[in-house]
């Protein structure tokens, strides 16, 4: 990790992750009723369950709206979801402004155009492989992981590695 990176994620209190791209590899599954599916990692599940337990808080906000992600969130412990937020930049501004919390102790990982606009205004921006080079362009880390498998435990475990927490973590599993 550069000096930079470190720099930014140990100010880090709260992380928003978009889902489509980020928490699942993009794919998505409709049934014939038009029930939504999507798949997502279990690496990435603990890894969020880590970085919550670290004391950050954590946020999705997507532009799509699904029943399966309520689901998701709650079982992770996610309570911050914004659903449907067309302009996410208005409801990340919100939200910070809501928590009181800076936008440079704000992270927000993302893949597509649509997130540009909350990432230029987070402290830390992560993306993934697959984003569209402007994307990439302006983010702080690109995981190495591929989105929906395993790049949001990268980026969790690279923020707490910065903020001192990742040992603190795996510890229990060291026993």
């Amino acid at each position: 990790m550069t000096a930079d990176l470190i720099a930014r994620a140990r100010k880090i209190r709260l992380v928003a992750f978009d889902i489509d791209g980020v928490m699942t590899d993009g794919t998505l599954f409709f049934g014939d009723d038009g029930q939504e599916y999507k798949g997502f990692h279990s690496l990435d599940g603990h890894g969020l369950k880590m970085l919550k337990g670290s004391g950050l808080m954590l946020a999705i906000i997507t532009g799509r709206r699904s029943r399966v992600v309520e689901h998701r969130a709650k079982n992770l412990g996610i309570d911050i979801l914004h659903q449907g937020a067309h302009d996410k930049l208005a409801v990340y501004e919100s939200l910070c402004a809501s928590l009181n919390i800076a936008c440079d102790a704000t992270a927000y990982m993302g893949d597509d155009v649509v997130d540009l606009p909350v990432m230029r205004r987070a402290g830390l921006a992560i993306t993934v492989p697959a984003a569209p080079d402007l994307v990439k362009a302006h983010s702080h880390y690109t995981t190495v992981r591929e989105a929906g498998r395993g790049a949001v435990r990268e980026a969790c475990e690279m923020l707490m590695r910065a903020q001192g927490t990742l040992d603190a973590a795996l510890a229990p599993y060291l026993k």
